[in-house]
């Protein structure tokens, strides 16, 4: 049995509209209520991604052959983290290190 062909840019696009529908219906499903802000962003990286194959025209802003840029990956991994009640992770909110003084007691 032959295989059809897969082209990666179809599967990325499909990826990243899949994606964008589950974060859309688990708010939904949960009861939460997105903002003004997360409802669009969801709509317009969703249109987008449907003209264009992706929603970001920087190259430099996302990988090859991906459909989201990075900051979307994490603004979607966010609004999906809202949606399902876990607690908002934010660049820069992990746990800190305390500072270790060194030997001769400079910081």
């Amino acid at each position: 049995m032959k295989r059809k062909s897969v082209d990666p840019r179809e599967a990325a696009k499909r990826a990243a509209l899949n994606a964008l529908r589950r974060a859309k219906r688990a708010a939904d499903k949960a009861g939460v209520e997105l903002s003004q802000w997360e409802g669009e962003f969801l709509e317009s990286v969703a249109q987008r991604v449907k003209t264009y194959g992706r929603a970001f025209g920087d190259p430099d802003k996302g990988a090859p052959g991906t459909s989201l840029s990075m900051m979307q990956g994490v603004k979607l991994k966010e609004i999906s983290a809202k949606a399902s009640g876990k607690e908002k992770r934010r660049f820069g909110s992990g746990p800190r290190k305390a500072l270790s003084r060194r030997s001769d007691g400079e910081v």
